[in-house]
């Protein structure tokens, strides 16, 4: 008779602690991540039930949203993205899509396979389409349902001038809804939906919200609500907006599906830190530690991707010197010093580092550590 070979240990998963100075997830508040110890009750709890309203609540003072609606996705901000295209977009409907990068880029896969009829506006990766070349594309087919941008380009540290395109789109003749990516945005600059018309915007929960990965906060118009479930609309059952609402509205509840408490519970905390601390102080700390990090990086000698008229405080591309292994440098930053950054995403990327500066790192004795960490690894004079 044969022996039975004894199980092997398994060991508990022990990760080191890092910065998380990459493009997105940011190291948790902590506040945020002690949240998540707390009791954990049922989707069905009337106590979770209750606390709903003031969870969206908080997400639309982030989105500058009073008219419509706005609520929390159990998914990751693909599928925020995901969920709006299916939502406010039947199949053989057009649509003007801008981009300048790979999440631009997404977008527009997103739309294909939807089916939509997509009239693309680029610009060269690294820049931002110009408004008035996205309003032409609008002219031309007066009767496209929707316009798409990405208002913070995580690929490139690019903001698109929103506010601008908004106004413009309102004093036309369409009646195209503006569809946002905010991932990047949310928390670390500026945004006003109702006040610059937009329509539909996603974002995620773990960059400059500084909550763990995992929840999208969404935002819709009453104009986009009014486009929900329409004739011919074929949506997935778990990315039905409609059901969404009805999910985060009815009493008693109409169950949909079951949330991840504790990721709720710790956005929860998170959104509530920020409103303690207050928008207008939270947008410009990320203002000014963007601007500590990229200041050191211009006296080291070092070029930005993107045009400072253009750059995102909070998510910074820079240029890898000629005759430097980009990767090589990561691969250090992240096992001697303790620090993760981004590279290039996506096939039009140029050779780039994506350096964070976003929720409880968006600090300038953070930005220090960053550069401290890059000037121990390359020499004075090789950038």
């Amino acid at each position: 008779m044969s022996a039975t070979a004894p199980s092997p240990v398994i060991h508990a998963f022990a990760p080191p602690e890092r910065l998380l100075a990459g493009p997105g997830p940011s190291n948790v508040d902590p506040r945020a991540r002690a949240a998540m110890e707390r009791p954990l009750v049922s989707h069905l709890d009337p106590v979770f039930w209750d606390r709903l309203p003031i969870l969206a609540d908080m997400i639309g003072r982030y989105y500058g949203r009073a008219d419509g609606a706005s609520l929390c996705l159990s998914a990751s901000g693909t599928s925020g993205m995901e969920a709006g295209i299916l939502n406010l977009v039947a199949p053989g409907e057009t649509v003007v899509a801008a981009s300048a990068g790979f999440f631009g880029n997404r977008i527009i896969e997103m739309l294909r396979r939807r089916g939509a009829e997509i009239v693309e506006v680029r610009a060269p990766f690294g820049q931002h389409v110009p408004n008035d070349e996205i309003m032409a594309a609008v002219a031309a087919h007066p009767h496209a349902v929707m316009v798409c941008v990405v208002y913070a380009e995580t690929s490139t540290g690019v903001q698109h001038p929103l506010a601008e395109l908004g106004a413009m789109l309102r004093a036309s003749d369409s009646d195209a809804l503006l569809f946002a990516d905010c991932v990047t945005a949310i928390g670390g600059i500026p945004i006003e939906a109702d006040a610059w018309g937009v329509d539909y915007a996603y974002a995620c929960s773990q960059k400059c919200l500084a909550a763990p990965p995992g929840l999208s906060p969404i935002t819709l118009s009453s104009r986009a609500i009014e486009r929900l479930g329409r004739d011919g609309m074929p949506v997935p059952y778990s990315l039905d907006l409609a059901e969404h609402l009805r999910f985060w509205a009815d009493r008693p509840m109409t169950y949909h599906h079951t949330t991840p408490n504790l990721h709720y519970y710790a956005l929860d905390e998170a959104l509530r830190l920020g409103l303690e601390e207050g928008l207008e102080a939270r947008i410009t700390r990320h203002a000014a530690a963007g601007a500590h990090l990229q200041t050191g990086f211009r006296e080291r000698g070092f070029d930005l991707l993107a045009d400072p008229a253009r750059q995102l405080p909070q998510l910074t591309a820079v240029r890898v010197p000629d005759g430097v292994d980009g990767r090589a440098v990561q691969v250090e930053l992240l096992h001697t010093h303790g620090i993760e950054v981004g590279g290039g995403l996506g096939p039009d990327a140029p050779p780039i580092w994506r350096v964070g500066m976003m929720g409880v790192n968006a600090e300038p004795e953070v930005a220090e550590r960053i550069l401290a960490g890059f000037d121990a690894i390359l020499p004075a004079g090789a950038h």
